[in-house]
């Protein structure tokens, strides 16, 4: 993959659109079909539909799910079959007979979940985002692929008046430019998906104008990106009077909506802004109505909220616990994702919709990390890649000029994989005047709650506040007057 990456990275601009643009078909194919329409208007429907049809919907895709989990897939099975050689004769067709399944094992021997009857060679791999710093990988199928896409079109695009069809921008986490490309273009034209991808590596303070024209040169209706970039994009444009665009909508996904950045996200691009929530691992997935709240779609998995090892009453918060219903080819059983929410399933909604209501999601917190080439970016996964043989890592700013990477090295990893990584971190911040230096430990703290945290700035709170007022070249000219 990093060859194919360095390939591509050569590619003239208009080549590497093209480039972009066929795999979007790729991607196209896996997702998209001619029953996605009609995925989508079965799933509007089922917005209104009773607890009672709801309850019967669910307990038979959780019956067929189960029973094949437990005989058909390897993990699941050898796991039933040391319990009843202990002696206990549990039903596997109660859920709540099942262990709660941590990250490591599916990290650790992923195709051990994958189902007998599947072949993987006619299977898509999804590789997660990796928010301990180590990714995950996916199996499914293409018809899995288009049920979940075929829900997500109906409540993450056209609950909001948008669709794929029209043309949207992205601002994410694929390094689509190169690190140290200094020139636009600092985003690719994805004509398969009529996306335009921005990069989020190289949005800096000067370069938000270009990335707000070209939202406009492209005729983009609706954007879809990280609330921390959409936020700094958004004060930017307020603070120049720069109201070249307006959207439809912007949605906003990957990380949690604060309502400041809400209030100037709205403000700067006219439009609302909803919150949209899910995983890589089709477990579960939420989205915000119209009325502000955030519901789950019932299609994708049932969640449990687990408080001190047991099931918790409702409004109560605590650990979600999740079971996909989606991919049946590689069932994941009550796993626990590392977010804590708050179900309020009885409450009723303004909007009309009876689809269980998520009052709060405590989700993974990130840092923001600031370059002295006035970058900022919270998006280090590329780092940690699948090729280092690591358990985790971790990115801490210590300063503007000096970062130190933690990680986790498993008993493969040599002193070669140590160079490989410090290279790979140095072209991906691609700013020569950051310091970084790598630290092996054996864990990687969690916060006093239990979170891990890809990311961490230690910047003064003074610091972070001038930097969130558009400030940052007083923070550099404070830096260079103490050095």
């Amino acid at each position: 993959m990093t060859r194919l990456m360095d390939l591509y990275y050569r590619l003239p601009s208009p080549v590497r659109s093209l480039a972009v643009t066929v795999r979007g078909y790729y991607l196209r194919s896996w997702r998209y079909g001619t029953i996605t329409e009609k995925i989508a208007a079965e799933a509007l429907a089922k917005d209104f539909w009773n607890e009672e049809q709801w309850s019967k919907w669910q307990s038979e895709q959780l019956a067929k799910l189960l029973h094949r989990a437990a005989t058909q897939v390897p993990y699941y099975r050898e796991m039933w079959a040391k319990r009843r050689a202990n002696g206990d004769n549990s039903s596997w067709m109660e859920l709540s007979n099942w262990p709660v399944l941590e990250k490591e094992p599916l990290r650790h021997d992923p195709r051990a979940f994958i189902a007998d009857d599947c072949n993987i060679k006619k299977m898509y791999c999804t590789t997660t985002s990796g928010t301990t710093g180590k990714s995950l990988e996916i199996w499914s199928t293409r018809e899995t692929l288009t049920q979940y896409y075929g829900v997500a079109e109906a409540r993450g695009r056209l609950w909001y008046g948008v669709s794929r069809h029209k043309r949207w921008a992205m601002q994410g986490g694929v390094a689509i430019i190169p690190p140290r490309t200094s020139k636009p273009p600092f985003w690719v034209w994805n004509r398969s998906l009529n996306q335009l991808y921005l990069s989020a590596y190289h949005l800096t303070r000067d370069r938000i104008p270009m990335f707000l024209d070209v939202l406009s040169e492209y005729k983009i209706e609706w954007l879809y990106g990280y609330p921390s970039y959409l936020y700094i994009m958004a004060n930017e444009m307020l603070r120049t009077a720069k109201k070249t665009v307006k959207l439809k909508v912007v949605i906003t996904s990957a990380e949690p909506l604060f309502d400041y950045q809400r209030e100037v996200i709205e403000k700067a691009f006219g439009c609302p802004v909803r919150e949209t929530w899910g995983m890589s691992e089709m477990c579960a997935s939420a989205g915000e109505c119209e009325h502000g709240r955030m519901h789950l779609w019932p299609e994708v998995g049932i969640t449990e909220i687990m408080s001190d090892g047991i099931v918790a009453p409702e409004n109560i918060s605590g650990e979600m616990i999740c079971t996909g219903l989606v991919n049946h080819e590689m069932p994941l059983i009550r796993y626990r994702i590392g977010d804590q929410a708050t179900l309020a399933p009885n409450e009723k909604c303004e909007c009309g919709r009876t689809l269980p209501i998520l009052k709060s999601i405590d989700g993974r917190t990130f840092d923001m990390i600031y370059l002295p080439n006035g970058r900022i970016t919270n998006r280090f996964e590329p780092i940690f890649s699948r090729e280092f043989p690591l358990i985790e890592g971790q990115v801490i700013q210590e300063s503007v000029h000096k970062l130190r990477l933690l990680y986790v090295p498993t008993s493969e990893f040599t002193e070669e994989h140590a160079v490989k990584l410090l290279a790979r971190a140095k072209s991906f911040v691609g700013c020569d005047e950051v310091d970084i230096t790598l630290e092996a430990c054996e864990s990687i703290p969690r916060t006093p709650s239990g979170k891990f945290k890809t990311v961490v700035c230690n910047l003064p709170a003074d610091q972070k506040a001038a930097i969130q007022r558009g400030d940052f070249d007083v923070i550099l000219q404070n830096h260079s007057s103490k050095s």
